[in-house]
């Protein structure tokens, strides 16, 4: 297999579980010399589904020396994920993507040629047939070697409303502006209720024992964005189902977002170190996370932004993405240690002074918030992923749903296990269950060892 169909075969690949896009796609390609070039992400047509695309200014450069294009082996073609394992192999055997039989070829750099306006525009439209209706990714394909091209491309990817106009989003994301708005309304309660929890607690502090600290106004401003955050994507759905174009909300969506990723991580190391509420410092050792954790987080959320703007088409788009989402594992992974190092401390504590009980039951919490990270990282960042890429092409929304109902669950439950009370009820445990914990329990292992 030359290295022109093993970056086909990848690139396939990576588009098949590749996040729909409903916007309208423009791109600048020059110069590329690339055998595919994935032009629009998988988009899910309903039967009448419509397909516009514009292209100014096609042009083919030759090598020095070599013979005239055949023009008719570089076009455009339509495919689904279906399709990814037949297409590799023919790519494999030497074959011209154009005449492979599994995709649908829509035009020709030779039917441009002979098809453009005045203006040197080649304009062309194709309404997908009823029994056609599916996820399909758009493809430019060269199949003509020692030749590069450039060409300015403007692609619509649509289906209809009801009323007859266009709905620029992929039949798996037509619930999403619902989906969202109605997170929105659950975060916002769950923010609501956590101010009156953090109200009532300041109001009956006892004994000028205050159970209201530093962490848990965090824990409010994460909430705080989280709902912003699922406001803005459901105002960007919106516009795009409407207009192809989300009109500012990206903006906004780009800035809360980022604003809550950092403060989920911040506020996840800083519970596992016991901050505020255990010790009012941090050592070294857990300033050294945030002080990774936090720029990793900073970049790869810039990077994201960029990375979203730009599409597919452009060169090492797979590659970057794939090495910010490693840098999401990297960061997910790294919370984790503060939360060890807490449970190994809470163990030696447990064993050496005279506070075992109260010890063991903070060991036993810490322990619980581990497994629930643990989980939910788990959760959100490969179970939701493998949802995304196996569901039907009509239901990718309850991977989204799927993964905003965890994170809201993930909230709730580390709200009720670390509220703000002076004797938190959550850490009176039965004997017989502190009996069994010193028996065996649950281990934890960190660099190696038993902690």
């Amino acid at each position: 297999m030359t290295r022109a169909h093993v970056f086909v075969a990848l690139a396939l690949a990576l588009a098949a579980v590749s996040p729909c896009a409903g916007s309208i796609t423009k791109d600048n390609i020059v110069k590329d010399d690339r055998a595919i070039v994935l032009i629009a992400r998988p988009f899910g047509f309903d039967p009448d589904g419509l397909i516009e695309i514009s292209i100014k200014e096609p042009k083919v450069f030759l090598f020095e020396n070599a013979p005239p294009a055949d023009k008719t082996k570089l076009g455009f073609f339509i495919t689904t994920s279906e399709a990814e394992t037949q297409l590799q192999q023919y790519l494999a055997d030497g074959g011209c993507v154009l005449d492979n039989p599994t995709v649908d070829k829509l035009f020709t750099f030779q039917d441009m040629e002979n098809n453009r306006n005045e203006a040197g525009e080649y304009r062309y439209t194709n309404t997908i047939a009823p029994e056609k209706a599916g996820e399909y990714s758009l493809f430019f394909s060269n199949c003509e070697p020692n030749t590069v091209v450039s060409f300015d491309i403007t692609v619509e990817l649509s289906n209809k409303l009801p009323s007859g106009k266009k709905d620029f989003l992929s039949a798996g994301e037509k619930p999403l502006p619902t989906l969202y708005l109605v997170a929105f309304f659950c975060y916002l309660s769950a923010g609501i209720t956590w101010v009156w929890c953090l109200w009532r607690a300041r109001q009956a502090t006892e004994g000028g024992v205050q159970s209201v600290h530093k962490i848990h106004f965090l824990m409010g401003v994460l909430i705080a964005f989280k709902c912003l955050t699922v406001l803005c994507q459901s105002g960007m759905y919106h516009l795009i189902r409407t207009r192809g174009d989300p009109e500012g909300w990206n903006i906004a969506y780009y800035f809360f977002t980022s604003m809550r990723g950092l403060f989920l991580f911040t506020v996840v190391v800083l519970i596992g170190t016991g901050w505020s509420f255990l010790k009012p410092f941090l050592n070294d050792r857990e300033k050294k996370v945030l002080m990774v954790v936090i720029p990793l987080q900073v970049f790869a959320n810039i990077a994201t932004i960029v990375l979203d703007q730009s599409g597919p088409a452009i060169k090492g788009w797979f590659t970057w993405r794939d090495i910010f989402h490693l840098l999401d594992i990297i960061c997910c992974c790294a919370i984790l240690f503060p939360i060890v190092w807490s449970i190994k401390h809470l163990r030696e504590a447990a064993s050496t002074d005279g506070k075992k009980v109260r010890n063991m039951n903070k060991l036993i919490l810490f322990r619980q918030f581990y497994v629930m990270v643990v989980a939910y990282i788990y959760f959100t960042r490969i179970v939701v992923y493998l949802l995304k890429s196996t569901a039907q092409y009509t239901l990718l929304w309850l991977s989204d749903a799927a993964s905003e109902l965890a994170t809201l669950s993930f909230y709730c439950v580390t709200g009720w296990m670390f509220r703000p009370v002076v004797d938190n009820p959550y850490l009176h445990l039965e004997e017989d269950e502190m009996d069994r914990d010193d028996d065996g329990g649950v281990e934890m292992v960190s660099e190696g060892r038993n902690v």
